[in-house]
Formats: C-alpha cells, sequence, structure tokens
C-alpha cells in the first residue's frame, strides 16, 4: 500500500486542470465499480481494470496532488483489483463529497 501525502494547500488554476478532469472521468466511467464512505473525510473506490491501471492511477493521483495537496491518496492492490482511498481534511469535506458524487454517477 502506498500513500501520497501532502500538507493543505492549493495551487493556482492550471492549463492541465481540464485534462486531469477528463482523465478522472475517463477512469471513473471505465474503472470505478464501486464507491464507498469511510467517515467523514474517506472515500474508498474500487477499481477494476487491465494492465496499466495501477499505473494510471499512480500517475492522475501524484500529477493531483501536486496541484491539491489536501488530497492524500492512498492505492492498494494490482491492474485487476485495486482500492483507492481518498481522504481530506475536514475544511475540505465539500471537495470529497463532490468528487466521490461523480465517481458514482460515472461508474453507473
Amino acid at each position: 500500500m502506498e500513500s501520497l501525502l501532502t500538507t493543505d494547500a492549493c495551487t493556482m488554476p492550471t492549463a492541465e486542470r481540464p485534462l486531469r478532469l477528463a482523465e478522472f472521468d475517463a477512469l471513473f466511467a471505465t474503472s470505478v465499480r464501486r464507491v464507498r464512505r469511510r467517515g467523514n473525510d474517506v472515500r474508498r473506490m474500487h477499481l477494476v481494470g487491465t494492465e496499466g491501471l495501477l499505473e494510471r492511477v499512480r500517475d492522475l493521483t501524484a500529477r493531483e496532488t501536486a496541484c491539491c495537496s489536501f488530497f492524500t491518496f492512498t492505492i492498494d492492490g494490482t491492474d485487476e483489483d485495486l482500492t483507492l482511498d481518498i481522504s481530506v481534511p475536514p475544511a475540505r469535506q465539500e471537495i470529497l463529497d463532490a468528487l466521490a458524487e461523480r465517481a458514482q454517477e460515472l461508474s453507473s
């Protein structure tokens, strides 16, 4: 299991932000099978996929953390069966809720 720990800061919007949003949407639509609430500040996503999924999730979450460092992503599993825990500080709860809702909608 790996965790990308961060501080509570976020950089200004960049040209890459719309691209990452599209990448998250594609990931949610193709690989997320279930989204669960784990307390107020953690959402667990179960993903399934093929070769390259683990690296894709690592790359995307690393880029997101570089921009919005209040996220903590914990990745566990393999390309075929992956768990992604996403957590935020209490002050960022609404962002986590919106991300989880988007994942749930697109994965259905």
